[in-house]
């Protein structure tokens, strides 16, 4: 069964990717192969949360980021990674490096309010933990110039990632502790966050995508295995080569 899955996955790719490369023709015959910059979020020195068993977002973001590299070029995608070594420290030149592209995505992990963060012993040592909120959001900045594909662009990928049976975050406009984020499409975990540099500095469509809530000590597991990575990377570009390829 594993074999025939990976045969069906394998021939979805090269079926995605030539249906892409068949789209980016414009009505002149012009190629327009749209281009996908890929933000690691955080860098090495500032490598944002801790998961519940000490591991650095930083590294989550890479991994998925990479994957997610992997699959936007199966679809015939163009990418531009930004920050992959984990050293561009200035939000704004993440931004920056980005102009030129179709949409900016960057990829974050996400994390709780300090109020609802716990202790417990993880192989001899103390790590902070919420088993409270999980599930990936998305979030968009009304300050961006390029909202309205920006938040198709988020909702896309929301709704691929729904029908893959991946759980949507619900907690972002009614947290139990900490700022709420207005929904600009709750079905799908899109949320207004307006004031964020990556998304509002962008001279393109901008997106930040969460993962998931490393600090959930279940969700941790599952974001940290492989296979789910490979499937969460499949429905955002899915989603994305879905909004791109339909301007």
């Amino acid at each position: 069964m594993a074999g025939g899955q990976g045969f069906l996955t394998a021939a979805r790719r090269r079926l995605a990717s030539l249906l892409a490369a068949a789209g980016a023709f414009g009505a002149g015959g012009g190629l327009a192969t749209p281009e996908v910059a890929v933000d690691v979020g955080h860098t090495l020195s500032e490598p944002g949360a801790t998961s519940a068993r000490g591991r650095a977002e930083f590294d989550f973001n890479r991994v998925l980021a990479a994957r997610l590299v992997e699959e936007l070029q199966a679809r015939g995608l163009l990418t531009r990674p930004i920050n992959f070594d984990g050293r561009i420290a200035s939000l704004a030149a993440r931004a920056e490096e980005a102009t030129g592209a179709d949409l900016l995505i960057s990829i974050h992990h996400d994390s709780v309010h300090a109020d609802l963060l716990q202790q417990w012993d993880w192989h001899g040592a103390t790590h902070t933990y919420s088993d409270l909120h999980s599930g990936f959001a998305l979030f968009v900045s009304r300050r961006n110039s390029g909202l309205a594909l920006s938040q198709r662009c988020a909702s896309a990928i929301g709704a691929r990632l729904r029908r893959m049976g991946f759980a949507p975050a619900t907690h972002h406009a009614r947290p139990l502790a900490g700022p709420a984020r207005p929904a600009a499409d709750e079905t799908n975990a899109v949320h207004y966050y307006d004031n964020l540099v990556v998304l509002y500095r962008s001279t393109l469509p901008a997106l930040l995508f969460e993962a998931g809530v490393i600090k959930h000590r279940a969700e941790e597991l599952r974001l940290r295995d492989p296979e789910q990575q490979a499937r969460m990377a499949d429905g955002i570009a899915t989603g994305i080569a879905a909004c791109l390829y339909a301007r």
